[in-house]
């Protein structure tokens, strides 16, 4: 009796649905900005135009906690203030569905699988984490590999693999290439010029930070893969039945892989490549790539020889695909217009930064290291991480004796992979995506975040000591 008694509250047990866990998270924050004593620290906007925080000039205010009815509406600000983030991911998401709906995709892939065989197919794994991640690295790639999420799902099950191994190509290749960036505008290119440094620079360490943390993740992920096809019930997700993305290695081999895909995939590469020219000569964001986006989706579906209608209902799919995930980003930015309108977001990076003084100087770096992952949970965006903390963290690594570089290197390391681990970032959108119950996706990759920290804190000890950037 007590067996099956345990059995049935097993079956009844449900992990928190993904709205409710980013609700909870808001409601935290809200008593958050009761506990916490309110403060600012005065701004200033530098020479590239950023608004930033002026070092040295925190204060307490006026507290100003908010309460439930101000929380509920900032709900709805949070929406408002994301748009344009939600609308690029559906315009994004859209285009490249259309794109990946030819079959040009699977045929790729497919070509790849009659080459690999047996274990060596395995060898997918690091080819995309390496693929996507330079694309972070590079340009900021992030929100505009979603769409590939499903795909990698159904290829991974195709495979002898699960849902896990499909999002972590995609979420490990667009986190490790944010940790490792090299000249990332959004993250290291700002971060920089806050710090007063060059662009470019230590862009030789940076290079082989991001190659450490490609082979740490791929061994990570390769392991558990092979574990899943040697036996299926190892699978983190093996108890919630078969994917709705499941496919099978036939399914990808029947799509057709002629002339109409081949141009499809030269139209990606060509619009990825006006994307990388865009934004590093002129400056691009959401407006402009938006357009390229769906330049991209429709020149891509009239070579597949569909009618503007049939255009138009790829499009609305696509939309209607992204939606839930969508909804989940303008809730998450709720978290932060409670936080700014406690008035607590300077708070915490103030606190937070205060015990780096008493730290030995070659684990300072850790320490910071550590405090900026901390930041990264209340601060969800990667320019406005950097805009918020690097002007403090920056002239506080003058005080403990390291490079501004290697501040910078602390900033780019916790901004990458908590995206896929803090609530507060996009982990709920990718694994609604993925179609992955969130407390599962986190029973796979916990271990794994914290075997690539490790090896991010000996990498910052590595600089520290060794004096690079100075």
């Amino acid at each position: 009796m007590s067996n099956t008694s345990t059995l049935e509250k097993k079956k009844k047990f449900s992990a928190p649905h993904i709205y409710l866990l980013l609700i909870v998270v808001i409601v935290f924050c809200t008593l958050l900005t009761w506990i916490l004593p309110a403060g600012e620290f005065d701004r200033t906007v530098n020479e590239a135009g950023t608004e930033v925080v002026v070092p040295g000039t925190f204060h307490e205010v006026e507290q100003s906690p908010v309460g439930p009815f101000q929380m509920v509406q900032d709900l709805y600000v949070g929406m408002n203030d994301a748009a344009g983030v939600v609308f690029f991911v559906f315009i994004s998401y859209a285009s490249i569905s259309i794109i990946i709906s030819s079959g040009a995709f699977n045929g790729l892939v497919a070509f790849l699988l009659k080459i690999l065989k047996g274990k060596a197919r395995a060898a997918i794994i690091p080819i995309f984490i390496t693929i996507i991640g330079i694309g972070s690295s590079t340009i900021g790639l992030y929100e505009e590999v979603f769409p590939f999420i499903p795909v990698f799902v159904g290829i991974c099950i195709a495979m002898g693999y699960d849902a896990v191994v499909g999002l972590a190509i995609v979420a490990l290749g667009a986190g490790l290439g944010y940790s490792g960036a090299t000249i990332n505008p959004f993250t290291v290119g700002l971060a920089q010029g806050i710090a007063g440094l060059p662009t470019m620079t230590g862009i030789g360490f940076r290079i082989f930070c991001h190659l450490c943390f490609i082979i740490v993740g791929s061994v990570l992920t390769i392991r558990y893969a092979l574990k899943i096809q040697a036996d299926p019930t190892k699978s983190v997700v093996y108890a919630d039945g078969p994917s709705r993305f499941a496919m099978s290695e036939d399914d990808i081999h029947k799509h057709p892989f002629g002339i109409r895909e081949k141009l499809v995939l030269v139209v990606l590469v060509i619009g990825i490549g006006v994307i990388v020219y865009g934004s590093r000569t002129y400056g691009w964001y959401f407006q402009e790539l938006s357009a390229v986006f769906i330049i991209m989706g429709i020149i891509s579906a009239i070579i597949m020889g569909l009618g503007p209608n049939a255009i138009a209902e790829k499009f609305a799919d696509g939309f209607k695909d992204i939606a839930f995930a969508c909804m989940a980003i303008g809730i998450a930015r709720g978290i932060l217009i409670v936080l700014q309108d406690g008035c607590i977001i300077d708070t915490v990076v103030y606190y937070a930064s205060l015990p780096l003084a008493n730290v030995p100087t070659w684990l300072s770096g850790v320490a910071m290291l550590i405090v900026q992952t901390i930041i990264s949970f209340f601060i969800g965006s990667g320019s406005g991480q950097a805009a918020t903390s690097m002007p403090i963290m920056a002239p506080l690594a003058d005080l403990l004796g390291f490079s501004r570089e290697t501040a910078v290197l602390a900033f780019q390391m916790s901004d990458g992979l908590t995206n896929s681990l803090w609530p507060t970032g996009m982990t709920a959108v990718m694994c609604s995506l993925a179609g992955i119950k969130m407390h599962k996706w986190w029973k796979w990759f916990v271990p794994v975040f914290i075997c690539l920290f490790i090896t991010e804190a000996v990498l910052m000890v590595i600089a520290v000591q060794t004096g690079f950037g100075l």
